[in-house]
This record gives C-alpha cells, structure tokens and sequence, in this order.
C-alpha cells in the first residue's frame, strides 16, 4: 500500500483502467469468437453479419489503445479471408 495520497490514487485509477481494458479486451475476443462459430456452422448470411461487428470490434480495441493498429489489420485480413473462403 502506497504511503503518498498521490500514489494511493495513482494506483487505485490503474485498477479501475486495468479492469476496463479487460473487460473491453474480453468482449473484443466473445466478438471474434462469434465469427469463427458463425463460419465453422457454414452459414455464410450469419458469418457476413458477425464479420461486420467484429471488424468493428476490432477497429475500437485498436482506437482505444487496446491492440495495436498493424494488429487490428492483422485481424481484419484474416477474418476477411475466412469469411470470402466461407462464401
């Protein structure tokens, strides 16, 4: 336990981020999770819809600071694959 107040808030406001990256970075990964069901079950309308809230997703995590930009692209690409080889 920090000794200084201003230490005290420091580390009780980085509790607070930590757990709303987590809880951001865990609905991120539900999101995607989504679409890789959606194109497994082989149902392209559903993995087309899914494709558009994940990207979106992504594009969030990545403006937020959460993943980084080269890796939300990095992600979008894949699933665009996954979703044009379901098709």
């Amino acid at each position: 336990m920090p000794n200084i107040k201003s230490s005290a808030k420091r580390d009780q406001l980085q509790k607070a981020a930590n757990a709303k990256n987590k809880a951001a970075k865990s609905e991120l990964k539900t999101e995607l999770k989504k679409f890789e069901a959606a194109v497994a079950a082989g149902d392209s309308a559903k993995a087309a819809e899914t494709y558009k809230v994940a990207v979106k997703s992504v594009d969030k995590a990545a403006a937020k600071g959460l993943i980084h930009k080269n890796n939300a692209a990095h992600k979008k690409s894949a699933m665009a694959k996954k979703l044009n080889a379901a098709q």
